[in-house]
């Protein structure tokens, strides 16, 4: 059975019940947090990318001046300023938060004007994920994620002028390789995420290379050596809305954004992070024409102001 992990964001309910098998309410907590690591809007929100286990830490640690357009969003996730004024993200990154008034771009905070959601975006029920949780069968939640569109725009209140924004990637997907940064939960493929661990932590990126693109998704496979890249690596939690990136020339171009896992196995005993496991990103390709128009939109909204 394949399961899609759900997003980070419908588990931050303090209510929510669930206690896995053999498992203390208080870990159990610890576990769902991580364990629905974002399903279609995953990969989920802040913290270091998931490493390889043969390969120092250190070697993954990368300066914020290397990626400045990197945005932070409150508490765990991230985006990527592509446009003076606009950050993109993941839908999921922005929507389990009460609100979201500023991100941090090239390391000073920026005043949000507005978050607009993509139209076809639509928030898991609780009734899903409790009846998942109750099952240990995936079906339906993956069958409702997957038909999901993750994607979200941030407007600034003012422009930035220090940073430069990234461009969208326009070419061919499928075999290129990919950079995935963040300050996400870490942990390496052998052991996959710690289930305690914090949700941000050191800014940390890697590579893959892509699988497969086709409609909303972009798929890459965390492989071990000896396939892997020498600096390997997915998405962790808390990586959620972060850019995925492809190199053209000398420019990183983003190419997805960081989303949701499928993962093989029951519910009870799935462990992000661990080798074999297919990561998937928000392809932009799919969503060039509504990012163009809402980004056109807001402009005219600004000069009529």
């Amino acid at each position: 059975m394949k399961l899609a992990v759900a997003r980070i964001s419908i588990f931050h309910n303090p209510r929510h019940p669930l206690v896995f098998r053999g498992v203390a309410s208080s870990e159990a907590r610890h576990m769902t947090r991580y364990l629905l690591l974002t399903l279609l809007a995953m990969t989920s929100t802040a913290g270091a990318v998931v490493i390889r286990d043969d390969v120092p830490d250190l070697q993954y640690r990368m300066a914020e001046s290397e990626f400045p357009a990197l945005a932070d969003l409150p508490g765990e996730g991230h985006g990527v300023l592509i446009e003076p004024q606009w950050v993109l993200t993941a839908a999921h990154a922005v929507t389990w938060q009460n609100a979201v008034d500023a991100v941090v771009v090239g390391g000073t905070p920026r005043a949000v004007r507005r978050v607009v959601l993509y139209p076809g975006y639509k928030k898991l029920p609780q009734s899903l994920i409790d009846a998942m949780m109750k099952s240990d069968d995936p079906t339906a939640v993956t069958r409702f994620l997957a038909s999901s569109d993750d994607i979200a725009l941030i407007q600034l209140a003012q422009p930035v002028h220090d940073v430069a924004p990234v461009r969208i990637y326009s070419g061919s997907e499928p075999g290129q390789l990919m950079r995935v940064m963040g300050r996400g939960a870490t942990g390496n493929g052998a052991e996959g995420h710690c289930p305690h661990g914090p949700n941000r932590t050191d800014l940390r990126h890697g590579y893959n290379r892509i699988d497969t693109a086709e409609g909303r998704w972009i798929g890459y496979r965390f492989d071990r050596s000896p396939d892997a890249h020498p600096l390997e690596a997915a998405a962790g939690n808390g990586d959620s809305g972060g850019p995925i990136l492809i190199a053209v020339g000398n420019e990183w171009q983003v190419a997805g954004i960081t989303s949701w896992k499928l993962v093989e196995g029951s519910v009870a005993n799935f462990r992000p992070g661990r080798y074999g496991q297919t990561n998937y990103g928000v392809r932009l390709a799919h969503y060039r024409e509504w990012i163009a128009d809402t980004i056109a939109a807001g402009g005219a909204a600004e000069a009529a102001r």
